[in-house]
């Protein structure tokens, strides 16, 4: 079967080499007649496998070893509450940048366990911005923010320093870009964008930081207890964090973060160029905010929108059509995605102007 150009928001896209080799441990793993789905995670052979995962995380983004890295589950979803319960204390607040539909459900979680200060939003424009011009009561337990808003289209490239503890939620843009790691005292991720199959979520917190939370908080939801054991309190998600390391160790081929980075900023500067340049489509985030992973687009009308996800599909191109609330369009360019798939995104759209101008012209006569 011809393979999909695949602009999917999640899960992402996984390089043809990731998916062959996760295959073949499916049904033999390290030639131990074991499936990777049914090896101990207490055995040695995966304990190793969690060490390298690290190790690669360590080394792609630059990890000072006063960092942990953790691998847990739940998704960023679960973050939005665990954050809030380990580190919002009765009697301070925790400020939140609101950018788009996942901050506010981070906000929402938050609100269960303290108060919560919105300190910026960019609601008043229908999240096509990141707010830029901002004060905040820097006593507050922690400043959240999310760095791209898959939603919506946007995406930070500049983050507050100095002041309050930063937590990140990173699921759609870790690994995609440079990011300096001291920055932040706590980034989680989703691994279903960038890192791997859903099912783990990456955590790198200051250790510092860590300690500093609460104590008498539920095992399941304490990142000390998941840091003391090396992320294997429970069962963790064996498949997930396997794949992740083979999917980081593609990565590392790729030339790293930085190499990464390069492909991906000429992926979004072609596909944004012809979205400005192509008078059936328009792109919804300023220009300044605008994200290298999700790219946001509207059609000029509900006829041309319906016609090009016809046409689109024909040519084998699936997952572009925009968030259920929003419509219009929206193509994600994660990592593994190649370069000559938003050629063909770029071609069909090019192709379907001239196909729609023309049928026009034939109304008109």
């Amino acid at each position: 079967m011809h393979k999909k150009h695949n602009f999917g928001a999640g899960p992402c896209i996984l390089p043809p080499s990731v998916m062959e080799q996760a295959a073949r441990a499916v049904i033999n793993w390290r030639g131990m007649g074991l499936s990777i789905l049914e090896v101990s995670h207490r055995s040695p052979e995966f304990e190793d496998v969690v060490l390298k995962t690290q190790l690669l995380v360590r080394e792609l983004l630059a990890v000072p070893d006063h960092y942990s890295i953790l691998f847990l589950q739940g998704g960023a979803s679960t973050q939005f509450a665990m954050v809030a319960m380990n580190f919002l204390d009765t009697g301070k607040k925790a400020a939140y940048l609101d950018t788009g539909y996942f901050a506010q459900k981070a906000i929402k979680e938050a609100r269960l366990f303290g108060e919560v200060d919105v300190f910026a939003s960019s609601g008043d424009k229908d999240y096509t911005y990141i707010p830029v011009d901002f004060n905040y009561d820097k006593q507050v337990a922690y400043l959240h923010c999310t760095s791209n808003n898959t939603i919506e289209g946007t995406e930070m490239f500049d983050f507050p320093k100095g002041g309050a503890p930063l937590i990140c939620d990173m699921s759609s843009d870790i690994f995609s870009r440079e990011i300096n790691i001291t920055d932040f005292d706590l980034i989680y991720a989703g691994a279903q964008k960038n890192m791997g199959p859903a099912g783990m979520t990456l955590v790198i917190a200051k250790n510092e930081f860590i300690n500093q939370a609460k104590k008498e908080i539920p095992s399941m939801m304490d990142y000390q207890i998941f840091r003391d054991n090396m992320s294997m309190y429970n069962t963790p998600p064996v498949f997930s964090i396997y794949v992740a390391m083979l999917n980081l160790l593609w990565l590392k081929d790729q030339g790293g973060v930085s190499g990464i980075e390069q492909k991906n900023i000429a992926k979004a500067k072609l596909l944004y160029a012809e979205i400005d340049r192509n008078p059936l489509f328009h792109g919804t985030a300023d220009v300044e905010h605008r994200s290298r992973m999700n790219v946001t687009f509207l059609a000029v009308n509900k006829e041309v929108e319906a016609g090009f996800l016809k046409f689109a599909a024909d040519q084998g191109i699936v997952g572009i059509k925009g968030y259920r609330t929003v419509g219009g369009f929206r193509a994600s360019l994660y990592n593994a995605l190649p370069l000559s798939s938003v050629e063909i995104l770029v071609d069909a759209m090019a192709t379907f102007e001239k196909e729609y101008s023309g049928k026009i012209a034939l109304e008109l006569e």
